[in-house]
This record gives structure tokens, C-alpha cells and sequence, in this order.
């Protein structure tokens, strides 16, 4: 058994009697998405250790890191993984997290949402250690927000507006239960819009930002297609993000959930106007009916006030930078004709 010794990195490290110091051992169990890539930055930054999780079929690109193949909905071969690892702490970030996909496909979300949570719950269950764990959320799972609910805290009633924020609700209220009922070391995070360089484009962001970059290069003809411009999200850098989430497994409670957001909602259509007066030529806006969602919360945004009291959080970027780089990206993708 491995004790907590103050390591010389600054950080509160596991004694490996072989090794001498170890680094802390981090498992990201979904880290070919958006979010992994900068998750495994910023904890090789904060001194760990770091083995990411993907699907066969999916490649996470860059060095310093080990990587895995892992399918959640195989509770076996999560059991088997962690036993191999014994990481100290996981950051379980897989998940279907598209809400437009939600709608068309609901049995895919929550087979992915629901039962892959609970398999890993499960296998960290029955280790003989106990590993931190920290459960992605959303802020989606607040859904339908009354009136004087705005900013919202993490002791507001959720009433989920959508399928993906359903099975993200479910996932919370399991791992509180399994918190009371085991003794685990495990935290949820609401984490709300997050954006950033390298997001997709079935997000409203990169949605905007591609269009505008093929534009510019003359692949399309000079116009945008929006969907739903009233409602109003709360925006963060991805690496902000990540930055609370390194944070929130070193000092978070086992059992809270901590709101991870900018803490300041924008309506669609200002994110819009704001990439629009980054673009090189003049673009006309159209609206698209196939890009409305069947149930779309007017606004969303978080209290933030128990993630900064707990961690010291702040943000540091802000949405003028994230636009212009996140546009900048799709410039240079569009021009080499590749995807993200």
C-alpha cells in the first residue's frame, strides 16, 4: 500500500518504496474528445503521470503520455485496466456530450452516459485502494431555469431540457450515492459551455467559426446558417477548464459538485456579432430551421462561487481571445482542408 509523502514537486505525492518519489499516476478515461487533449497537458503540467483512454477507432495525438484502448461499456476490461494502473486518481470524461445528437439517438446517450458511468463506478468500487475520482457533468442538467434562479448554484433544482442532460443528472445522482454508500473519493464537476481551438463543429462556436473560415477561403457562398441566436450560455476557455479540474481533484469535497463556468451568460447572437467582426469579408445571416434544438433554455449560467472558494479558480482567458484563436484555427484548417 502506498503512503502520501510531501514529494519534492510541491505536490502531495505516493511513496513507491522501488522508485524512490512517484508521481502522482492520473487515468483520463475519455481523452479523444474536445477536452482530453488539454486535460493531458495541463496535468503533465501539474506533475502526473498521465495514461488517456480512447476507442480502437480513435487516435489522441502527442508524446509524454501512455494511451489505452478502452470501451466503458466493458465493466471487465475497466476492471482489468485499473488493477494494471492503479492510478491514483481518474478524471472520467467519456461520454456522449453532443445535445443535438441526444435527440437522435437517446439509446445511444444513455448507454454511453449512465451505464458506462456505473461500470466505472463499480470497478473503482471494488479496488483495494481509493482512488479520487471526478465525474463530468453539466451545466445543461439545471435545464428549465425559474425566474431569480440566474446565477445558478449548485443547490438549485435541476429540471433537465434535454436528453444528454437527463443522463447527466442520473450520473450525479448515482455517484452521490455511491459516495455516501462506499466511502469514495469522488467529486462531480457541472462544466458549462466550454470552447476553444480544435472543438468541433456540431458546437455553436466552431459551428460559426468554420463558416466563416470557409467562407473566407471562397468555399462557400457568403453566407451563415444559424440556428437559435436568443438563448444565452455560459462561455469558458476549454483550458480554463481543465486548469479547475486539476484543481477541484486535489481539493474538492468527495460527494459535492462544483459548477465549472466563466460565471457570465452571452447570447448566441452577441458570440456571433463578435466572430463576424473578425472575418475578412462581409457575410449575410440566414437562419436554418434544422439547427433549432426541440427544447432550447432561454439561459444558462453558473455560480461559481464554491468552485473559487474551494480552489482559488479564476479565469484567466478571456472570450475575445478564445474567439479570435478558435477562428484562427479553422483559418489554418480550412486552408490545409482538414477537419478537427
Amino acid at each position: 500500500m502506498r503512503t502520501i509523502i510531501d514529494c519534492p514537486c510541491g505536490k502531495p505525492c505516493f511513496d513507491d518504496k522501488e522508485k524512490g518519489y512517484a508521481m502522482k499516476r492520473a487515468l483520463i478515461i475519455g481523452a479523444a474528445g474536445f477536452v482530453g487533449g488539454y486535460l493531458i497537458r495541463q496535468l503533465r503540467e501539474d506533475g502526473y503521470q498521465v495514461t488517456a483512454t480512447k476507442m480502437p477507432h480513435e487516435t489522441i495525438p502527442g508524446d509524454g503520455f501512455d494511451v489505452r484502448d478502452l470501451d466503458i461499456l466493458d465493466r471487465q476490461a475497466i476492471e482489468t485496466l485499473l488493477n494494471d494502473l492503479r492510478p491514483d486518481c481518474i478524471f472520467h470524461l467519456a461520454a456522449q456530450s453532443s445535445v443535438y445528437l441526444s435527440w437522435k439517438n437517446p439509446g445511444l446517450t444513455i448507454d454511453v452516459n449512465i451505464k458506462g458511468s456505473v461500470n466505472v463506478m463499480d470497478a473503482v468500487r471494488f479496488l483495494d485502494y481509493k482512488p479520487r475520482v471526478l465525474l463530468i457533468g453539466s451545466g445543461e442538467e439545471y435545464g428549465h431555469i425559474a425566474s431569480g434562479e440566474t446565477p445558478i448554484a449548485e443547490t438549485n433544482a435541476v429540471r433537465p431540457g434535454n436528453i444528454y442532460a437527463a443522463t447527466k443528472v442520473c450520473q450525479n445522482l448515482i455517484g452521490r450515492i455511491y459516495v455516501d454508500a462506499y466511502g469514495m473519493e469522488m467529486m462531480s464537476v457541472r462544466a458549462f459551455n466550454h470552447i476553444g481551438p480544435n472543438q468541433a463543429p456540431m458546437f455553436v462556436v466552431a459551428d460559426f467559426c468554420k463558416q466563416v473560415a470557409e467562407i473566407e477561403q471562397g468555399l462557400h457562398e457568403p453566407v451563415i446558417h444559424v440556428g437559435n441566436l436568443s438563448a444565452k450560455r455560459d462561455f469558458t476557455d476549454v483550458r480554463d477548464v481543465v486548469r479547475a479540474y486539476s484543481m477541484l481533484m486535489e481539493k474538492g469535497v468527495p460527494g459535492e459538485t462544483y459548477n465549472v463556468g466563466s460565471g457570465h451568460a452571452v447570447e448566441i447572437k452577441e458570440i456571433l456579432e463578435r466572430i463576424l467582426a473578425l472575418s475578412k469579408t462581409g457575410i449575410t445571416v440566414e437562419v436554418d430551421p434544422q439547427k433549432f434544438r426541440p427544447v432550447d433554455v432561454p439561459i444558462i449560467e453558473a455560480d461559481t462561487r464554491k468552485l473559487r472558494e474551494c480552489t482559488g479558480w479564476e479565469r484567466r482567458i478571456s472570450l475575445e481571445q478564445t474567439l479570435q484563436e478558435t477562428l484562427d484555427y479553422w483559418r489554418t484548417n480550412t486552408v490545409r482542408g482538414k477537419e478537427a
